[in-house]
C-alpha cells in the first residue's frame, strides 16, 4: 500500500511476491529500493519492469543484493524500448549502494540524483521487506 508523505515523498511497502500497486500518477520519479528480505528472481524482474513502466528514471538500490537490482532495472529500460536505443527523456539511471549505510543513500538520493532531461519531482522509497517500517525509513530519510 502508498502512502503519501508529502507531496514530493511517498513510501511503499513490499512484502516479496506481493501484487505491485499502481503507482504511475507519480511518473516521473525516483525510487530507493530498500531491499531488506530474499526476493525470488522472477518477481525482482516483475518490480524492474514495474518501476520502468510506472515512470521510474532513476533508481537506487540498497540491501539484499543489491547489484542485481541494477542490472535488473537496466534490462527492463532495454526491454520497454526492444533493445533498441533508449530515449534520453525515458532512460533510467541505475545505481547500487552495498558498502554504504542507507542513510548515505538517502544522502546520495537528495543531493546527487539528476536526470539530465527530466525533473523528477518525487521519490518513492520503495521498501521490501516481510514487515513495512514507515517511521524507520521517514525518520532515516529526514536525518539524511
Amino acid at each position: 500500500m502508498s502512502y503519501r508523505v508529502t507531496d514530493h515523498l511517498f513510501y511503499l511497502h513490499l512484502p516479496p511476491g506481493a501484487p505491485l500497486p499502481d503507482i504511475g500518477h507519480l511518473s516521473p520519479y525516483r525510487a530507493v529500493v530498500i531491499i531488506e528480505a530474499q526476493v525470488r528472481a522472477d518477481w525482482q524482474w516483475k518490480v524492474s519492469d514495474w518501476l520502468v513502466q510506472t515512470g521510474c528514471l532513476y533508481m537506487m538500490a540498497w540491501g539484499h543484493d543489491c547489484t542485481t537490482w541494477d542490472d535488473s532495472v537496466d534490462i527492463a529500460n532495454l526491454e520497454a524500448f526492444d533493445f533498441e536505443d533508449v530515449p534520453d527523456d525515458r532512460f533510467v539511471y541505475t545505481t547500487w549502494h552495498n558498502d554504504q549505510t542507507l542513510g548515505d543513500v538517502f544522502d546520495f538520493c537528495k543531493r546527487h540524483t539528476r536526470h539530465p532531461v527530466v525533473e523528477l519531482p518525487r521519490v518513492v522509497l520503495l521498501h521490501i521487506a516481510a514487515q513495512g517500517d514507515e517511521a524507520r525509513m521517514l525518520e532515516a530519510y529526514a536525518e539524511a
